[in-house]
């Protein structure tokens, strides 16, 4: 737990040192929120009931207060960035690769029937834009920019760009260059 909390708390500001950590949970709701997010996780899969309930109240609390809803079961690397407050829903079945950006009004969801029933796989290095939504089974490659308000229910290779609404995917190397602010890629300073 400590590892993945690090590693969102890096994506911040570059750093983990005790003055950026404080600095970061100070100034940073959805870092606090995602540490939450973490914590009740981390205690559910240990089955420490009366812990996993109070990080559960507390994670709904923040819900409520933020407008995250990223439920404990949504499997998530390292370096979470929630880029701005507001509305941004996860549905639990989702898996989430390293180093994703999420922006505000995003939402990440299942199809109920037809071939692309069930939710989204999303892999490393990927950044969500504004008001951007993701549904079905499918599968979003690594180094992909999803442009704000794309509507993407297909699977999208890596390297890509996905713009518009119908949306359209156009290749590009390094996509996401300059769009993943300090990328966490390991131990940095000795944590």
């Amino acid at each position: 737990m400590k590892k993945y909390i690090m590693a969102d708390c890096y994506r911040y500001y570059g750093s983990t040192d005790i003055r950026t950590r404080i600095r970061t949970h100070l100034t940073q709701a959805a870092y606090r929120y995602t540490k939450l997010y973490r914590k009740t996780g981390w205690y559910k899969k240990r089955s420490a009931n009366i812990r996993y309930a109070f990080f559960q109240y507390l994670l709904l609390r923040a819900s409520c207060k933020y407008g995250y809803q990223i439920n404990a079961d949504v499997d998530i690397g390292e370096g979470l960035y929630l880029g701005h407050r507001g509305t941004i829903i996860i549905n639990q079945e989702t898996k989430i690769g390293k180093n994703v950006n999420i922006q505000s009004g995003v939402t990440i969801g299942q199809e109920n029937r037809g071939k692309r029933k069930g939710a989204p796989t999303i892999g490393n290095s990927v950044w969500i834009g504004a008001n951007a939504v993701i549904v079905g089974k499918i599968s979003i490659g690594d180094d992909v920019l999803i442009a704000p308000n794309a509507y993407v229910n297909f699977d999208v290779p890596s390297h890509s760009i996905v713009i518009g609404n119908p949306a359209q995917i156009k290749y590009r190397e390094n996509a996401v260059e300059a769009y993943i602010q300090n990328p966490y890629e390991g131990n940095k300073d000795g944590r």
